[in-house]
């Protein structure tokens, strides 16, 4: 059973920097897709950025160039580095794993940015 737990929100100022963590624990398939999603009261969840096993990136066009995502493949650990964020960033990211067999999700890391 595949477990992730991600951290590293915060309230932060505008113009702030914020780096999220996701740690993935079990038996994790080789070919996969790792990500964060993100969602705003009364919004839809989004995706932000995902990286896949082959190391493919793909961000939401509202943070290129801001949003940064990585991932240490000896420690099944994937990262969101924020840069100047805006208060229209504020929401809860969740790490997502996308594998042949399944789905999994964390459990949310709330992420506020102030004006």
């Amino acid at each position: 059973q595949v477990q992730l737990v991600d951290f590293g929100g915060g309230l932060v100022q505008g113009g702030g920097s914020l780096r999220l963590s996701c740690v993935a624990s079990g038996t994790i398939f080789s070919s996969n897709v790792m990500g964060w999603y993100r969602q705003a009261p009364g919004k839809q969840r989004e995706l932000v950025a995902a990286i896949t096993s082959g190391g493919s990136i793909n961000y939401v066009d509202s943070v290129k160039g801001r949003f940064t995502i990585s991932k240490d493949n000896a420690k099944n650990t994937v990262y969101l580095q924020m840069n100047s964020l805006k208060p229209e960033d504020t929401a809860v990211y969740y790490c997502h794993l996308h594998t042949p067999a399944q789905d999994y999700w964390g459990q949310g890391t709330q992420v506020t940015v102030s004006s």
